[in-house]
């Protein structure tokens, strides 16, 4: 961790900015939910990097689900102080764009030359009516599986799972040899996120119908129903007990500490994991997630800072400030090289600094561009609106927590649920 928050002192040092010169008093409030851990000193060094060059820094932190900070927000801008930066995702970005609140970041973006750089699917996202609104910080990979070589080694499970079906039969061997198989904690949004790596495991076409389009009648297709069976037999068989007390930020640790074999999660693990001095390689290893369709796939996660647009030309000078900030190779190289995930620049380097995960990451996600299998995650917030995602998600928590609930009623109350929130 020393390493990483000296990296941090440098680039807040070295990091040069064209436009800095042109900044008077440039300061931000940046409304946001990372409020503990590696998150919330992620984003410290980002407000020190402001200071350095010349910037005032405040933030606002929002515990919790990303609906306390989406409250807050509704809260400041009712109260005519709506919030010159806010950490946002997806849908959200194109709501707040479209009250015409948003601040345009055209001229910013076009003079540091973002559209050469940034990942070509953060694109409508971050311009979702043409204009730049909001500055991608990177881009998490959700669909990973990390393992215990020790627990598999033990089990008899030679390689990690490349299908479901490789999947169910090594967590068999794995359960058999006293071990749990898959590391979990029981959340809507841990919940879900297993759950969508199953169904884009599985169909693809049916993710994208079901989870990016919002197809209520695909989510109650046999194909859902499918992906609910082999949910069930992940929670009753797979998980152990102890998922519905547990901390979400301690699953990684049962694999790291060889407790488990298995966990699937986002590559924000890599941070938990290094912090906890587990090592790569050896105390654990990462792959792709099940497909029963062999190909690279990528099911994208990114957070943003979006704009509001200010009267204060301290304000307005600050975003300009922060927004190029965010957009530096060296903020993107050392914010993603502490959190996990890989820069929203295709352009940087990951050879030196990077974990070998994210290296996999960056080859897969180029990959997936080529072979059109990226897709956008609806369990963080980038697909459909938040009040459909907040639906969907609640009725897979029910399932999970519903033991005989069968596969089929999983799917319908699915479709139920979010066909109620059209």
């Amino acid at each position: 961790m020393k390493s990483v928050m000296t990296a941090f002192a440098v680039a807040a040092a070295t990091c040069t900015l064209v436009a800095g010169a042109a900044f008077a008093e440039p300061k931000t409030n940046l409304l946001h939910q990372w409020a503990t851990g590696s998150d919330a000193q992620a984003i410290a060094k980002l407000g020190e990097m402001f200071t350095a060059k010349g910037g005032k820094w405040e933030q606002t932190s929002i515990a919790g689900h990303t609906a306390n900070t989406l409250a807050k927000l509704r809260a400041d801008v009712i109260a005519g102080n709506a919030p010159p930066a806010v950490q946002l995702k997806g849908p959200e970005i194109a709501e707040w764009n479209e009250t015409g609140m948003t601040a345009d970041l055209d001229e910013l973006a076009a003079s540091e030359g973002w559209e050469k750089v940034v990942a070509p699917e953060l694109l409508p996202v971050m311009k979702p009516t043409g204009k730049w609104v909001a500055a991608p910080m990177n881009i998490h990979r959700i669909n990973w599986l990390w393992a215990s070589p020790k627990v598999m080694q033990a089990a008899g499970v030679a390689e990690m799972p490349k299908t479901w079906a490789e999947f169910n039969a090594a967590c068999d061997k794995i359960v058999a040899s006293g071990k749990i198989c898959i590391s979990h904690s029981t959340a809507d949004w841990t919940d879900s996120t297993v759950f969508e790596v199953v169904l884009y495991g599985q169909d693809i076409d049916l993710y994208r119908k079901a989870f990016v389009e919002g197809d209520v009648e695909a989510m109650r297709s046999p194909g859902m129903v499918k992906a609910f069976e082999q949910m069930r037999l992940m929670t009753s068989k797979y998980m152990d007990p102890g998922m519905v007390g547990r901390d979400w930020d301690s699953m990684s640790a049962l694999v790291g500490k060889g407790d488990a074999a298995f966990h699937i999660m986002g590559d924000w693990t890599i941070g938990l994991l290094t912090a906890a001095g587990f090592k790569e390689g050896t105390d654990y290893v990462c792959a792709q997630a099940p497909t029963d369709w062999g190909k690279p796939g990528f099911i994208l996660n990114s957070d943003s800072v979006v704009f509001f647009k200010q009267k204060d030309k301290d304000y307005i000078d600050g975003q300009k400030l922060l927004a190029s900030l965010i957009l530096s190779p060296d903020f993107q190289t050392v914010f993603n090289q502490a959190k996990g995930s890989i820069p929203a620049r295709l352009d940087i380097d990951l050879s030196k600094g990077f974990n070998p995960c994210q290296q996999l990451s960056q080859k897969d996600l180029q990959a997936s561009i080529k072979d059109g299998t990226l897709v956008r995650s609806m369990a963080h917030n980038m697909t459909i609106p938040q009040k459909m995602r907040g639906a969907i998600m609640d009725s897979i928590t029910e399932f999970v927590a519903t033991p005989d609930m069968s596969a089929e009623d999983g799917a319908n109350a699915m479709a139920d649920a979010a066909e109620a929130q059209k």
